[in-house]
């Protein structure tokens, strides 16, 4: 019996062998007018990338390169500027602002993962190949995760938190209904018992990072976004539990107080940051967390929000924050704050993550420090240095391009004319 495992085993190896030998790796070969490395600023002319088996296998200037491998596909994208495929930090794929206050009753559950599904194709054709969705009921974002990594359905590379939580009544509970209905998110956490126990089931039901909600936010009711709902003994029994299993952290928190206990509690991104005061950005650089600041957001809610039927008192805290938000984003840019490009998309629409980054030039960041906050920057608060946000040798094959230079003009990030992930294109000139 023992002989003809053994048999079986070695055989087995041998044909995996044969296969393996006898497969043709798949090649891409894109060539541009220029190449944009985040991390340094520099520009590569006359880049040619080489992209084998979905991963890049070089970056080479034109004069250096050699010929085309055999079987080859090429992409020549003259007049073109490359940079890494983008990464948005804070999105809801199933979630669409069209949908305010009440109006989103009209639905079953499932209807939600299926708009999902068009989400997923809007941010990928706008540039953004990776994204981390912080928040999605009935495990929307993990089913999308999953069919797109299967090739189902186009979207990008998705790092998935479930169902974000908080305390009874918070911004991540359910507040909007009386108490004949019974109305409650499954997954509130009081004490820190509740709160470790949540990240272990939201862990083995397929969520990668986990969200809590700090304080008040602005589309919920019965809060201000300022005021804290979380206990630091809650927060710290969420982070150490995560970061055991290998996990990040993600706080909405837009008050100060919830800032300063979501930062000293170890959360590893400060969501919002809307509040932010003196102690904050302190702590925040003395920590090392990462502010994911949506500054964009608020010029859709205010010009759409009451026609899709978002109720006056949401559209009130938004206006009331603001503009306190955005300088306090130059603020913290300013102090050395380490950001991340998050612009909470499904709070507006879809495909437009790119509108952000005019946004963040306006308030005092320069165009190359708006693009490292959704390349090199966002790469490294997901633990993914290396793997995503960069064009180098082992990174996944993810481009996009422009038609120009973003270093001197940011709102070409809007609209890009090439989009590819994985070395496969899925949006050319």
């Amino acid at each position: 019996m023992g002989k003809d495992i053994l048999r079986n085993s070695l055989l087995g190896a041998v044909a995996v062998s044969l296969m393996a030998f006898g497969a043709q790796a798949q090649t891409v070969v894109v060539r541009a007018a220029q190449l944009l490395d985040p991390a340094t600023g520099r520009m590569l002319a006359d880049p040619v990338v080489v992209i084998t088996d979905g991963k890049v296998a070089q970056v080479l200037s034109a004069a250096q390169a050699p010929a085309d491998p055999a079987g080859a596909t090429r992409v020549d994208l003259p007049g073109v500027t490359l940079l890494p495929g983008l990464i948005d930090m804070h999105v809801h794929l199933t979630s669409t602002p069209i949908y305010g206050g009440y109006n989103y009753l009209q639905f079953s559950d499932a209807f939600w993962t299926a708009v999902g599904t068009r989400s997923a194709k809007d941010t990928l054709e706008a540039g953004f190949t990776t994204v981390r969705n912080v928040g999605s009921e009935f495990y929307g974002d993990v089913g999308l995760r999953e069919a797109i990594a299967e090739g189902h359905i186009p979207g990008p590379r998705i790092v998935t938190a479930a169902y974000s939580f908080g305390a009874t009544g918070g911004h991540c509970d359910s507040t909007f209904f009386p108490p004949s209905m019974d109305e409650k998110s499954p997954y509130v956490a009081d004490g820190p018992e509740a709160a470790r126990r949540n990240v272990r089931t939201l862990r083995k039901y397929g969520a990668q990072v986990i969200k809590i909600c700090a304080t008040g936010g602005v589309f919920s009711r019965g809060s201000e976004p300022g005021a804290q709902q979380l206990a630091i003994d809650e927060i710290k029994a969420v982070t150490e539990a995560a970061h055991m299993a290998g996990m990040k952290v993600a706080a909405h928190a837009h008050g100060a107080p919830g800032i300063r206990a979501a930062i000293l509690g170890g959360v590893d991104t400060i969501e919002h940051a809307s509040l932010v005061d003196d102690e904050g950005i302190r702590l925040a650089r003395e920590h090392g967390a990462w502010f994911s600041m949506d500054i964009y957001n608020t010029e859709y809610t205010q010009s759409e929000g009451r026609k899709n039927g978002v109720l006056e008192d949401n559209l009130r805290k938004d206006r009331d924050i603001a503009e306190i938000q955005r300088e306090n984003f130059r603020k913290a840019l300013k102090a050395g704050v380490k950001m991340v490009y998050g612009t909470d998309a499904g709070v507006y629409p879809h495909g437009q993550n790119g509108r952000q980054f005019a946004v963040m030039v306006r308030y005092g960041a320069t165009p190359l420090q708006a693009i490292q906050t959704a390349t090199v920057n966002a790469a490294q608060a997901l633990g993914q240095a290396g793997d995503v946000g960069v064009v180098a040798p082992g990174a996944w094959g993810d481009l996009i391009g422009v038609t120009g230079d973003p270093l001197a003009d940011v709102t070409l990030l809007e609209a890009p004319v090439f989009v590819m992930k994985g070395g496969e294109t899925v949006k050319a000139p």
